[in-house]
């Protein structure tokens, strides 16, 4: 078998030559490695990646180059990520910066750096601002409010650094306005997901009390996933009529001010038999206001999360909290990491990749062992392969190792108002009309292999 090169000459016209196999190097050969990497453009790009994207065409194309044939090189690498989080404060950023740490240490990445927006999101725009001139490849945000994104969308347009964008957002601002260095928006659907959590909770303290009242134990006020997990949570009340909903307050995602704003709600309704908390982390505020208030958690009040974190896991095992609807911090990390991979090495997304929801899982005693051993008691033992969510490593047997599909624009922002002059974006109005959403939606179905709710694809058998 031969490969054929048609290259441009110096005199404009195109020219065929013909390159037989046989002749290249010995790439199994990992001094012949070496020496064509010092050769060619390949600065921080490891053997690994080198010899992974050197498909038969990219081999030949690698050897043409070194036989003096017009310029192949290897392809550039990742350069350095950041990860500008709204705030430490809370086990779910703490376990995503250690996933994002792991997934770009494993797809070869130049260097990582997290920095900590302290809830202050002119801070992270500055952050940002900083990073970018001190020479970043790309940027994942979890922003403290939505407010800096078109200025972010801007300066990474300007500077060419990819970016992508988890939970809260500027609503109705999406990656088309923005240009295509916003290359990602996603989240879990949290609508469904807290819905689902909070009917286990309405349904037990029915089974267990005949109903009674509950509290809500809420983020940060006006922002998105707050507003899309309040929205689930009280979708679930009209399917249970002898629960209501008394009192909420915000938790702001963190243990300490939720145990400050539960204590505060304890002391305003004394027969109280279920909470919902907005994630894991102010569930474990939950918990010890309960505790403190001798009150015992799971007993005489049920409490349910979000997030999965491994707090919030060992809390189902252990009985004090009931559900959660576990997203897992660490596939937030495997996805972005994939896609700016991805994306820096030539691949492009089409409109409806641009903007993807994925599918929590809803996790309760009975089925929490398997995402303990999984996500929190794994040791060593990577809760993802990081690379095979990679289009570019894997172009034929990638997986997204989740059920991910497109985001449903109207739906995401339901009840939040447009701005005047709001019109759908082009290119996901024609998405959504030519069938690409659900030739999208199906071709990341049958690509998802290696299950959400399975074990480790590292995990020994």
């Amino acid at each position: 078998m031969a490969f054929e090169f048609t290259d441009l000459s110096f005199t404009g016209t195109f020219m065929s030559r013909v390159i037989d196999p046989r002749r290249f190097p010995d790439f199994t050969d990992r001094r012949v490695v070496d020496r064509h990497m010092d050769r060619l453009d390949t600065h921080g790009v490891s053997r690994r990646d080198f010899l992974a994207l050197a498909s038969a065409g990219a081999v030949a194309s690698v050897a043409a180059a070194t036989m003096g044939m017009p310029a192949a090189a290897a392809v550039a690498p990742s350069g350095k990520l950041a990860f500008l989080t709204a705030f430490y404060r809370n086990e779910y950023n703490i376990i995503l910066d250690k996933a994002f740490a792991d997934a770009t240490t494993e797809l070869g990445f130049s260097g990582y750096v997290g920095l900590d927006g302290n809830f202050d999101s002119q801070l992270q725009l500055n952050q940002f601002e900083q990073q970018t001139a001190a020479g970043i490849g790309s940027a994942i945000f979890n922003l403290a409010d939505g407010s800096p994104l078109p200025r972010i969308a801007k300066g990474a347009e300007d500077n060419k650094v990819y970016v992508g964008n988890v939970w809260d957002t500027l609503a109705w601002f999406t990656p088309f306005e923005a240009g295509d260095y916003y290359t990602l928006y996603a989240v879990p659907e949290e609508f469904a997901a807290h819905k689902a959590v909070t009917e286990e909770l309405l349904k037990a303290v029915t089974e267990k009390f005949g109903g009674g009242d509950i509290l809500g134990v809420t983020g940060s006020p006006g922002n998105w996933s707050d507003i899309a997990r309040s929205g689930g949570r009280d979708a679930a009340f009209k399917e249970y009529p002898k629960t209501r909903l008394v009192d909420q307050l915000p938790g702001k995602w963190n243990r300490e001010d939720a145990l400050k704003t539960t204590e505060d709600l304890l002391s305003r309704h004394k027969d109280v038999v279920g909470i919902v908390a907005q994630n894991d982390d102010v569930a474990q505020g939950v918990i010890a206001a309960l505790n403190a208030a001798g009150l015992r958690p799971g007993e005489d009040v049920l409490v349910v999360g979000a997030d999965g974190t491994s707090l919030g896991a060992k809390s189902i095992a252990k009985g004090t909290q009931l559900a959660t609807s576990a997203n897992s911090p660490a596939y937030a990390a495997a996805l972005f990491a994939g896609r700016i991979y991805d994306v820096t090495h030539g691949w492009q997304p089409r409109a409806a990749e641009r903007m993807l929801n994925w599918r929590s899982l809803t996790t309760t005693k009975t089925n929490v062992e398997g995402y303990l051993k999984r996500f929190v008691d794994n040791g060593d033992v990577k809760p993802f392969d990081y690379r095979k969510i990679s289009k570019v490593l894997h172009p034929d047997d990638w997986d997204p190792q989740a059920e991910v599909y497109p985001i449903d624009i109207e739906k995401h922002w339901q009840g939040i108002a447009k701005p005047q002059g709001w019109t759908v974006p082009k290119a996901y109005a024609d998405a959504r009309s030519n069938g690409e959403f659900e030739r999208v939606r199906a071709q990341y179905a049958d690509h998802y292999k290696i299950r959400f709710d399975g074990p480790s694809p590292y995990a020994k058998a």
